[in-house]
């Protein structure tokens, strides 16, 4: 599996931005309130995969005490870290709308509480972000010291050509 790329996150959040700016033009006074509530759902599963993370590379790394990992566990956390990343872009995105759409309107009171629910739902988005790519981060599976030492030399090939 390659590592997340940043310009995939980027796009997912760009596009997500866009569609969600663009629906609301529409939509919006059509809309209930946001809720806060996905704050801390954000914010948890941010903790949750940072302290996963800060564990899981102590134990890939052998750290005195800690037990080893087994390989299908640090396969399904890079799955997670790979989907939570996704999933963070794209609620950056949509909150990103929020906030440009909102930005006009803080005469009123709804959207004005709205722009600040969709910030601090911005700014989770981004914790959870930085979460799951540390969680990336720390399934590497670290280089051996070991490796680009050669002991002996390779043992010459054979010639394609008989002689």
């Amino acid at each position: 599996m390659k590592p997340t790329r940043g310009r995939t996150l980027l796009l997912v959040g760009v596009v997500a931005v866009g569609v969600t700016w663009a629906l609301l033009t529409v939509v919006y006074s059509k809309l209930p309130p946001l809720t806060w509530t996905g704050v801390p759902a954000l914010l948890i599963a941010a903790g949750a995969e940072a302290w996963t993370g800060h564990d899981l590379q102590a134990r890939i790394h052998g750290r005195p005490g800690a037990k080893p990992v087994p390989p299908l566990f640090v396969a399904r956390m890079v799955a997670l870290a790979k989907a939570s990343s996704l999933a963070a872009a794209l609620f950056a995105g949509v909150s990103a709308g929020f906030v440009g759409y909102l930005s006009g309107m803080l005469n009123a009171t709804t959207p004005r509480n709205d722009l600040i629910t969709a910030s601090v739902s911005f700014g989770s988005s981004l914790v959870l972000l930085a979460a799951a790519l540390f969680l990336e981060y720390c399934c590497r599976v670290p280089k051996n010291p070991n490796q680009d030492k050669d002991d002996e030399p390779a043992p010459p090939r054979p010639s394609p050509f008989h002689n």
